[in-house]
C-alpha cells in the first residue's frame, strides 16, 4: 500500500503504483500513471500524459509533464514517459511533446540535478547525468552514459552519442559524436573520454581505434565523407567504431569541430 499524505492533491483517475510515498502539497493531474515504489517529494507537479515506472525519486519544485514552451503547441495530447531509477532534483521541468502522439524519454538510471530543464519531444537514453541548470532544447536525441557538466545548453534538434562529456558552461548546436570530451567557445573536440569507455569494458585496443578515427575526423584535411570512408578503410571493425561511422553518417546539423 502506497503512503499518501491527505494534503496531497492527487486526481482520482491518476493511477499509483504500490509503496509509492507522496508528500504533501504534490499536485497529481488526471492522466498521469506512476509506477510502484516512488517517491515524490512536497511541492511536485506531475501533469497529465506523464507516465512514469518505478523507483523514481522526484524532489521539491520538480513539474514533471510540463506543457511545452514550443509556438506550434495546440493543447494536443502528447506524453511525457519517465523510465525507472531515475533521480529528478529540486525545480526541475521536464515538458510533454507538442504534437498528439509525441512523447518526450527519459530513460532509467538518469540524474537530473537542481534546475535541470529536458524540453519536448527530446530522448534521454539511460544513466546519463545532468548538471546543475543545465537546458536541453526541443527534438534532441542523448544516447546512455552521457554527462553534462554545470549549465550546458544544447540547443534544438540536436544529438549526442554515448560516453559523451560535456564541460561546465558550453553552448553547442551541432552533434556530438559518441565517446567524446566536448567543450569550450566555441564548442570543440577535446579527446577520446577514456574513464567512460573505460567503464563500459573496452579495451585499450579499441581505444586506441576510437582515437585513430577520430584522428582522421577532427585532424584530417578532409571532408567529413571522405573522412568517414578512411575510417571504413583504416581502422579495424568493432561495435563501437560502427557507432561512430553510424552516427557521423546520419547527421543532419553537422557535427563540432576540433578545438
Amino acid at each position: 500500500m502506497s503512503e499518501i499524505s491527505p494534503k496531497a492533491e492527487i486526481s482520482p483517475k491518476a493511477q499509483i503504483g504500490e509503496n509509492c510515498k507522496i508528500f504533501p502539497f504534490v499536485y497529481i493531474e488526471d492522466d498521469v500513471v506512476i509506477g510502484d515504489g516512488c517517491i515524490i517529494f512536497p511541492f511536485v507537479s506531475i501533469l497529465n500524459g506523464t507516465r512514469m515506472g518505478g523507483h523514481n525519486k522526484i524532489h521539491q519544485g520538480a513539474v514533471i509533464g510540463a506543457l511545452p514552451q514550443d509556438f506550434d503547441f495546440r493543447g494536443e495530447k502528447s506524453e511525457c514517459i519517465i523510465g525507472d531509477n531515475n533521480i529528478i532534483r529540486e525545480n526541475v521541468v521536464i515538458n510533454r511533446a507538442t504534437h498528439t502522439g509525441g512523447q518526450t524519454v527519459i530513460g532509467n538510471d538518469n540524474f537530473l540535478m537542481e534546475g535541470a530543464h529536458i524540453s519536448h519531444d527530446t530522448k534521454v537514453g539511460n544513466q546519463c547525468v545532468f548538471g546543475y541548470g543545465t537546458k536541453i532544447a526541443g527534438d534532441c536525441e542523448i544516447g546512455n552514459g552521457v554527462i553534462f557538466s554545470s549549465s550546458v545548453i544544447e540547443n534544438a534538434a540536436t544529438r549526442v552519442g554515448e560516453g559523451v562529456m560535456i564541460q561546465a558552461g558550453t553552448t553547442f548546436s551541432k552533434d556530438v559524436p559518441p565517446y567524446i570530451i566536448a567543450g569550450g567557445t566555441p564548442v570543440g573536440y577535446g579527446g577520446v573520454n577514456m574513464t567512460m569507455c573505460r567503464s563500459y569494458g573496452i579495451s585499450d585496443k579499441v581505444l586506441k581505434h576510437i582515437a585513430n578515427a577520430y584522428r582522421l575526423v577532427f585532424h584530417g584535411q578532409t571532408s567529413l565523407f571522405d573522412a568517414m570512408n578512411q575510417i571504413k578503410d583504416q581502422v579495424p571493425d568493432s561495435e563501437e567504431i560502427r557507432k561512430i561511422t553510424d552516427f557521423l553518417g546520419t547527421t543532419q546539423k553537422g557535427i563540432i569541430t576540433k578545438l
